[in-house]
């Protein structure tokens, strides 16, 4: 349990599924308010799922992440319904993994914009809020470990490209704001369970072995494997990490 975690406001892209989701709801047990901001039409179902399941306030709130004016506008809803957000967890992505000669603009610019510009809009928000007020914070970018290294069988070089921009973005802003008490560290999960994945792996079945036979700890992760990570270095208790990838990965990256 992080104590001092209780009774701060956190914020979640893409916090109604997946990885979101399951860091929302360890956030939730922990006594952190949430908002959860998501596409899906369902955010608004999810947040009040969680409030009354762990007595705290919630707000889910319809959001496209690739828009500034729209992301500036959800994150002062936020902070006027539940207060300045001192915790930001980045988990808004989509993937393409086709030949790269045949990946066309449209899909090229909609990962990086989604993935890379949405993961900048959400900060830039999250920041703008901490340094009026003065309060320090931590934002956690989701990575992946397709930004460290290339994906096989499957080509993905839109994802893997805006992955890496993503743990170097982590990095520069937890530079620039490193004054002002903010902490950016971005977590690179390898193979995770997610309905992303479960989608990927139902259009080409033969990649879940091909996946599972380079992982030493022998499975794909669940979003659950994410949360204990991210609550640490959400709180207090990591408040000298900064400006680093932390690679959660059953050990794939190692061989």
């Amino acid at each position: 349990m992080f104590e001092d975690l209780r009774g701060r406001t956190g914020v979640v892209t893409g916090g109604a599924r997946g990885i979101g989701l399951a860091v929302a709801r360890s956030l939730a047990a922990e006594g952190v308010n949430l908002a959860l901001l998501d596409l899906l039409d369902n955010v608004e179902e999810v947040a009040a799922t969680i409030a009354d399941e762990f007595d705290v306030r919630t707000l889910g709130h319809n959001l496209d992440v690739t828009d500034r004016e729209a992301t500036f506008a959800a994150f002062q809803r936020v902070r006027q319904e539940l207060g300045v957000p001192q915790v930001l967890l980045t988990a808004a992505g989509i993937e393409v993994n086709k030949a790269s000669v045949d990946t066309s603009a449209q899909e090229w610019r909609r990962v990086i914009d989604v993935n890379l510009t949405g993961t900048f809009f959400s900060t830039q928000a999250f920041a703008t809020g901490l340094l009026v007020t003065g309060q320090p914070g931590s934002a956690i970018l989701v990575a992946s470990m397709s930004g460290t290294i290339v994906n096989v069988p499957q080509w993905a070089a839109s994802y893997n490209a805006s992955k890496a921009a993503v743990m170097h973005l982590g990095k520069s802003l937890a530079v620039e704001w490193a004054s002002a008490g903010i902490r950016v560290n971005s977590i690179s999960p390898g193979y995770v369970l997610t309905d992303l994945t479960q989608k990927i792996i139902y259009d080409e079945p033969s990649l879940l072995s091909d996946w599972v036979a380079r992982i030493p700890q022998g499975r794909m992760a669940t979003p659950d494997d994410l949360t204990g990570l991210v609550r640490f270095l959400a709180s207090d208790a990591s408040g000298y990490l900064t400006a680093q990838d932390l690679i959660i990965d059953g050990g794939y990256t190692a061989v």
